[in-house]
């Protein structure tokens, strides 16, 4: 059986720009609500967390894509950091980015700090990391606020890509 695809053509090239951006973000918000509600480990915490990371990571190179399709740049820099440089510059005036992309560097952070474990297994489940020279808490609540600030990213990015 062949399935046939009714997307018009016009269309085409902006789903497949936010695919692995809308892939990700549905793994993630599993992992949020499901995941996490059932197992309640520091595990499920940090795959979330990498999660979220690789989301960021997309979106910033699909926004560079589009900016250099619209001439406001010459080239991709192929190093993560100074792609993260390039959009905070292009986009300096955007709070939504700009806070989306603090918490992507925190993330990246995360892999490499130092970690604390506290009632895993337990209703309040919480990390906490070493993150420079203060312990920073992520729980429930904390994931929370992550996702809002994620969610209007992501509706900033789709205005950017449209």
């Amino acid at each position: 059986m062949r399935l046939i695809n009714l997307t018009p053509r016009r269309c085409q090239p902006k789903i497949l720009k936010m695919e692995k951006i809308i892939q990700e973000k549905i793994s993630a918000d599993h992992l949020l609500y499901v995941s996490l509600k059932y197992t309640k480990t520091c595990d499920v915490l940090l795959n979330l967390i990498s999660r979220w990371k690789s989301m960021i990571e997309a979106s910033l190179a699909r926004i560079l894509e589009q900016a250099k399709k619209k001439k406001l740049i010459k080239s991709i820099p192929q190093a993560p950091k100074p792609q993260v440089e390039l959009v905070k510059e292009l986009y300096k005036k955007n709070q939504e980015l700009l806070s989306a992309i603090q918490l992507y560097e925190f993330f990246k952070r995360v892999e490499s700090l130092e970690k604390m474990r506290e009632n895993e297994f337990r209703k309040n489940v919480c990390l906490k990391v070493l993150d420079r020279g203060e312990w920073v808490t992520i729980d429930m609540d904390k994931l929370k606020e992550y996702s809002i600030i994620l969610e209007r990213f992501i509706s900033h990015v789709k205005q950017i890509l449209s």
